[in-house]
């Protein structure tokens, strides 16, 4: 007797659940839609509203965009126009400076002047150059370094070890540590004999 009410108990069981099942859908589905058009008429006065606003806030975002790619083309463009106006600025007295001397060596004859004058400006170029990253890669004497050097012949010689620098025929120079231009050099080699 036990089992056939343990038997009974679960042929029931399945059959109240697909009916409560259903009695739920039905409440929420008529608990969902709305009961009169007035309240129709009411949601789609809703969802336009915040259909409209989001409308609005993409009209904008799409504005502040446009707006932005503006403002950086803008930027991009007066970089590429002034970037180099802070070192024009500096390079100014040094043009100055090589004019008075072309003028002093017209008026005057004394080289010893005319030569302080030229060196004092050169020195003048080499501190704005200094000032901006500009370093001078002058390697006499130095191991030939072909990241930095260019070869231009080699000469033999036994006093120096090979690949030396013997003579820098034109000084290379670094901006802020990389490469503008390789020093142009000439570099030992041993002798053949």
């Amino acid at each position: 007797m036990q089992d056939d009410d343990r038997l009974n108990e679960t042929v029931e069981e399945p059959e109240t659940a697909p009916e409560a099942g259903a009695a739920g859908e039905q409440g929420e589905a008529s608990a969902a839609a709305p009961e009169s058009p007035e309240e129709l008429r009411k949601a789609l006065e809703e969802a336009r509203a915040k259909a409209d606003e989001y409308w609005e806030r993409i009209l904008r975002l799409q504005a502040d965009l446009e707006n932005l790619r503006r403002r950086a083309t803008r930027d991009v463009e007066n970089a590429h126009k002034y970037g180099l106006d802070k070192f024009i600025g500096e390079l100014l007295p040094v043009k100055d400076s090589l004019e008075l001397g072309v003028a002093a060596a017209e008026a005057e004859h004394d080289t010893d002047k005319i030569r302080e004058g030229v060196e004092l400006t050169l020195k003048m170029f080499r501190d704005v150059l200094a000032k901006h990253g500009v370093t001078e890669v002058d390697p006499l004497g130095e191991k030939f370094d072909p990241s930095l050097h260019q070869a231009m012949s080699m000469v033999e010689n036994a006093e120096v070890e090979p690949n030396t620098v013997l003579t820098v025929v034109q000084k290379g120079y670094l901006l802020n540590g990389r490469l503008i231009r390789p020093a142009m050099v000439m570099v030992s080699k041993a002798p053949e004999s």
